[in-house]
């Protein structure tokens, strides 16, 4: 266990709980890999995620927010290639949406 993730997000948006509730979904999916994961506030329409410092996603690059499927892909690619998500991969599942 020696990841961190980060995600940055927008105060003025009022962004945090999408923030949180990705960052409960990493948590739980990744508890074995992921050492410390942070929330850091931002402003600007900001939403990122880094991963070991390396940007995964941006929603000013990609347009909009991640599925919660895709966001763990991209997170599984960088801390721990070649691990299976489960059911997280299967194309024909029903997407998970966050709250609010």
């Amino acid at each position: 266990m020696s990841h961190r993730i980060e995600i940055t997000y927008c105060t003025k948006c009022r962004w945090l709980l999408r923030a949180a509730w990705m960052a409960q979904e990493l948590l739980t999916t990744f508890e074995q890999e992921i050492a410390e994961l942070v929330l850091t506030p931002g402003s600007g329409g900001i939403f990122e995620v880094r991963a070991d410092g390396v940007l995964i996603w941006s929603r000013k690059e990609k347009g909009g927010f991640p599925e919660i499927t895709e966001l763990k892909q991209l997170v599984r690619d960088q801390i721990a290639p070649g691990r299976s998500l489960g059911h997280a991969e299967r194309k024909d599942e029903g997407r998970a949406t966050p709250p609010g």
